[in-house]
């Protein structure tokens, strides 16, 4: 787990063999339009699940907001993942 989802690029996927790292801080600067966000101009993983072979990175827009109390298309978000054990 790591608040910014950029440590998966700079210290996750290059120094450890973790397979699945969670994070937020994006907020998708409180604006969506489908799967663009202009959070995408400064996070290449801005909100959802990405993945690098078997590895992945889930991306939470959160529930908060910075700055302006607003949200458009980037709507309060509360993540349930279910782990299974490979057989």
């Amino acid at each position: 787990m790591s608040h910014n989802p950029t440590h998966w690029h700079r210290e996750v996927l290059p120094d450890s063999d973790i397979d699945l790292m969670v994070a937020g801080h994006t907020h998708a600067m409180q604006i969506a339009l489908g799967r663009y966000s202009p959070s995408s101009l400064v996070y290449p993983e801005w909100g959802g699940m990405y993945y690098q072979g078997n590895r992945a990175l889930y991306v939470n827009v959160g529930l908060g907001f910075v700055g302006i109390p607003f949200r458009f298309g980037a709507w309060p978000e509360i993540t349930v993942i279910t782990l299974q054990k490979d057989s």
